[in-house]
């Protein structure tokens, strides 16, 4: 089982594991400040669900590749299962319809970009800065 573990993840809180400085998006008021905090600088939501392989992979592949600077994009991270309330204003706030694993860069009040499942991993996070 350690193996199994190692390869897709057995931590209940995943965000904790990686060298990115995650904020954890909980509530759907939190919305409006990425939305507001995306005039000043870059917004990026990563949707994650905890129970899922195909996600744990994607994230532990985003976290390996990470190398965006502390303090140039505000980094969210939500747990779909423990928040799917949000995971739904999200798609509504946002135009974007849900997907698991997905990421969404928000940026001037707006989504900029959004992409799902492996293609995660194919993400230049610098050239939305």
């Amino acid at each position: 089982m350690g193996l199994f573990n190692k390869i897709f993840g057995g931590s209940t809180d995943e965000s904790n594991a990686s060298g990115i400085p995650w904020i954890p998006l909980e509530n759907e008021d939190q919305l409006n400040i990425i939305t507001e905090q995306s005039k000043l600088r870059t917004q990026v939501l990563f949707k994650h669900s905890t129970t899922c392989g195909i996600s744990r992979m994607v994230l532990n592949m985003f976290t390996s590749n990470f190398d965006v600077p502390e303090g140039e994009m505000d980094m969210y991270f939500l747990d779909l299962h423990a928040y799917r309330n949000v995971s739904n204003k999200i798609a509504e706030v946002f135009q974007v319809v849900h997907q698991s694993p997905q990421l969404i860069i928000v940026k001037d009040g707006k989504v900029v970009f959004h992409t799902s499942h492996g293609a995660i991993s194919d993400v230049d996070l610098k050239q939305y800065q």
